[in-house]
């Protein structure tokens, strides 16, 4: 695995976009679905659930990682399948930028039904391919139920398709098991040596010369293992939280409840990490992400042999170790507050954090 620096980096609060009123006044068009730095890290790109982009350029003027607004445009419009009778969403479920080669910008935005291929230039925008998703496609890598990552072989068969999983004991099967296993979001890193995978209530990471059991384990929701008669009830447990590698591959970072979100050290010898909350506490100056160790005698054991971390049983580590417990316990946890979305500065510590109808910009100090 690659070595994570012994000082690891203390986190704040930079900057913050949208309007900063109660959850339950924003407007559900304006819940940001999807967000994504370009190669550079010099543009930022959130799609809605409005089917809108907003783009931000980096402020220049700013000696932090700050950003200003660039543009707005609207990529997709709800549509109705008359073949098969239904509702298309507007909704940006993803947005990719392409590489820059010359002085306009090229991004795809795609909602359930239709990419489009935008290029996008100093004084106007236009739609230059526009396609429906109608044929059977075969990705790169798939994410699917059951908690296993496959990588389908290529189309010339000269090598043998790969498969990684965790085989998991036939005696703590429950009705939950499949759903609490499957794949919410896959990523590699960017040397292409690592895999890195959410469930519902894990991490892994996973090395792509050893498929029979990821290198690393990180439980995140584990105190929520009680709970899953509730989180099924009111469809939390359906959740889609993404999980995304730093630039060095060093870190990960992943979403949860009440608007946190977590960072990992990717050495399985590290047993640390930094919970931020993105919510309207982050004005506050003295707000700081610091490491922390993670409890490893209440959580289960990790693939390495050593106990992988919960947040569950976190030990006393100053107010966010106090907090951290506070907001585990079952009363506690507000599951309209949640972290689905988020982007890491290619070659920077930054990181933007969509948080309902706000984006949240942090970096390392």
């Amino acid at each position: 695995m690659v070595d994570s620096d012994t000082n690891s980096p203390t986190w704040k609060f930079t900057q913050c976009f949208g309007d900063k009123g109660d959850v339950e006044d924003i407007t559900e068009a304006d819940i940001i679905s999807t967000v994504e730095f370009d190669h550079t890290g010099n543009y930022l790109a959130t799609g809605d659930k409005g089917g809108r982009v907003v783009l931000f350029e980096r402020n220049e003027t700013k000696k932090t990682c700050e950003y200003k607004f660039h543009t707005e445009f609207q990529s997709h419009e709800p549509e109705f399948d008359y073949l098969k009778s239904l509702e298309i969403e507007e909704k940006i479920n993803k947005i990719k930028w392409c590489r820059r080669q010359n002085a306009s910008h090229y991004l795809l935005s795609t909602n359930d039904k239709t990419i489009k291929l935008w290029k996008v230039f100093e004084k106007s925008l236009k739609v230059v391919a526009e396609n429906n998703l109608s044929h059977d496609l075969t990705p790169s890598n798939v994410a699917g139920g059951g908690g296993a990552t496959r990588a389908p072989p290529p189309a010339l068969c000269d090598q043998h398709a790969k498969l990684f999983e965790q085989e998991e004991d036939p005696s703590s099967r429950s009705f939950f098991s499949e759903i609490i296993s499957s794949i919410s979001d896959v990523r590699f890193s960017f040397d292409g040596r690592y895999i890195l995978s959410r469930d519902y209530l894990t991490v892994k990471i996973w090395d792509i010369n050893m498929e029979r059991q990821p290198v690393k384990t990180i439980p995140i929701h584990e105190h929520l293992r009680p709970r899953l008669c509730d989180t099924y009830e009111n469809d939390s447990i359906f959740d889609k939280f993404e999980v995304v590698f730093s630039g060095d591959a060093k870190n990960v970072m992943t979403g949860s409840y009440n608007n946190n979100f977590m960072i990992y050290p990717t050495d399985p010898e590290k047993e640390v990490e930094v919970v931020l909350q993105a919510d309207k506490s982050a004005f506050k100056a003295k707000k700081v992400g610091v490491p922390t160790p993670i409890n490893a005698a209440t959580s289960p054991t990790s693939t390495n042999g050593k106990k992988s971390g919960s947040r569950a049983g976190s030990p006393a580590a100053g107010a966010q170790g106090q907090r951290m417990r506070k907001e585990t316990d079952a009363d506690q946890i507000d599951f309209n507050k949640k972290i689905l979305h988020m982007s890491w500065h290619p070659f920077e510590d930054s990181i933007a954090i969509a948080a309902t109808n706000n984006l949240f910009v942090f970096s390392a100090l």
